[in-house]
Protein backbone atom coordinates (compact mmCIF):
# COMPACT_ATOMS: atom_id res chain seq x y z
CA UNK A 1 0.00 0.00 0.00
CA UNK A 2 1.63 3.39 -0.74
CA UNK A 3 1.76 6.51 1.15
CA UNK A 4 -0.90 8.69 -0.67
CA UNK A 5 -3.47 5.88 -0.31
CA UNK A 6 -2.24 5.95 3.73
CA UNK A 7 -2.85 9.52 3.92
CA UNK A 8 -6.14 9.58 1.94
CA UNK A 9 -7.40 7.40 4.67
CA UNK A 10 -6.06 8.67 7.64
CA UNK A 11 -7.73 12.08 6.10
CA UNK A 12 -10.87 10.29 5.72
CA UNK A 13 -11.38 8.56 8.79
CA UNK A 14 -10.22 12.16 10.42
CA UNK A 15 -12.81 13.91 8.98
CA UNK A 16 -15.44 11.14 9.56
CA UNK A 17 -15.21 11.44 13.32
CA UNK A 18 -15.15 14.65 13.22
CA UNK A 19 -18.42 14.84 11.53
CA UNK A 20 -19.74 12.38 13.32
CA UNK A 21 -18.17 14.34 16.87
CA UNK A 22 -20.08 17.07 15.29
CA UNK A 23 -23.50 15.80 14.77
CA UNK A 24 -23.20 13.91 18.47
CA UNK A 25 -22.55 17.12 19.99
CA UNK A 26 -25.08 18.99 17.97
CA UNK A 27 -27.61 16.40 19.34
CA UNK A 28 -27.05 16.48 22.54
CA UNK A 29 -26.29 20.80 22.87
CA UNK A 30 -29.20 22.36 20.47
CA UNK A 31 -32.32 23.43 22.02
CA UNK A 32 -35.12 21.59 20.67
CA UNK A 33 -36.65 18.61 18.48
CA UNK A 34 -36.43 20.24 15.38
CA UNK A 35 -32.77 21.55 15.37
CA UNK A 36 -31.75 18.53 16.95
CA UNK A 37 -32.66 16.47 13.92
CA UNK A 38 -29.87 18.34 11.98
CA UNK A 39 -26.87 16.89 14.04
CA UNK A 40 -27.58 13.14 13.26
CA UNK A 41 -28.91 13.49 9.65
CA UNK A 42 -26.78 15.97 8.63
CA UNK A 43 -23.09 15.63 9.99
CA UNK A 44 -23.31 11.92 11.08
CA UNK A 45 -24.30 10.98 7.77
CA UNK A 46 -21.09 12.55 6.39
CA UNK A 47 -18.99 11.07 8.48
CA UNK A 48 -20.02 7.98 8.49
CA UNK A 49 -20.00 8.09 4.49
CA UNK A 50 -16.15 9.42 5.01
CA UNK A 51 -15.63 6.52 7.21
CA UNK A 52 -17.16 3.99 4.99
CA UNK A 53 -15.36 5.44 1.91
CA UNK A 54 -12.34 4.75 3.70
CA UNK A 55 -12.97 1.65 4.39
CA UNK A 56 -13.68 0.93 0.49
CA UNK A 57 -10.34 2.31 0.00
CA UNK A 58 -7.98 0.51 2.37
CA UNK A 59 -9.58 -2.90 0.99
CA UNK A 60 -9.40 -2.13 -2.38
CA UNK A 61 -6.14 -0.79 -2.36
CA UNK A 62 -5.17 -3.84 0.09
CA UNK A 63 -6.31 -6.35 -2.70
CA UNK A 64 -9.53 -7.82 -1.54
CA UNK A 65 -11.41 -5.94 -4.29
CA UNK A 66 -13.87 -3.65 -4.08
CA UNK A 67 -16.45 -3.51 -1.29
CA UNK A 68 -19.54 -3.64 -2.80
CA UNK A 69 -21.55 -4.43 0.55
CA UNK A 70 -19.21 -1.10 2.46
CA UNK A 71 -21.13 1.02 -0.69
CA UNK A 72 -24.36 -0.44 -0.66
CA UNK A 73 -23.91 0.30 3.44
CA UNK A 74 -23.29 3.86 2.33
CA UNK A 75 -26.17 3.94 -0.31
CA UNK A 76 -29.04 2.67 2.46
CA UNK A 77 -27.53 5.21 4.63
CA UNK A 78 -27.88 8.52 2.38
CA UNK A 79 -31.13 7.38 1.35
CA UNK A 80 -32.84 6.70 4.60
CA UNK A 81 -31.49 9.12 6.87
CA UNK A 82 -33.18 12.30 5.19
CA UNK A 83 -36.52 10.03 4.78
CA UNK A 84 -36.60 9.67 8.62
CA UNK A 85 -35.61 12.70 9.43
CA UNK A 86 -38.74 13.75 7.61
CA UNK A 87 -41.20 11.52 8.74
CA UNK A 88 -40.04 12.46 13.07
CA UNK A 89 -40.13 16.04 11.90
CA UNK A 90 -43.82 15.60 10.30
CA UNK A 91 -44.70 13.57 13.49
CA UNK A 92 -43.45 16.16 15.77
CA UNK A 93 -45.42 18.38 14.42
CA UNK A 94 -48.93 16.41 14.14
CA UNK A 95 -48.06 15.86 18.12
CA UNK A 96 -47.74 19.86 18.19
CA UNK A 97 -44.01 19.73 19.59
CA UNK A 98 -42.86 23.35 20.22
CA UNK A 99 -40.24 24.62 18.53
CA UNK A 100 -37.71 27.29 19.96
CA UNK A 101 -39.32 30.56 21.23
CA UNK A 102 -37.83 33.17 17.87
CA UNK A 103 -38.17 30.21 15.51
CA UNK A 104 -39.33 32.45 12.39
CA UNK A 105 -42.55 30.50 9.81
CA UNK A 106 -44.67 28.07 11.41
CA UNK A 107 -46.16 26.42 7.69
CA UNK A 108 -48.52 24.04 10.00
CA UNK A 109 -50.24 27.21 11.90
CA UNK A 110 -51.45 28.56 8.58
Amino acid sequence: MSTFVEYAISALLVIGGAFTLIGAIGLARLPDFFTRLHGPTKATTLGVGAIMLSSVVYFSSAGHGIGISEILITVFLLMTAPVSANMLAKAAMHMGVKPMENTRGNPWEQ
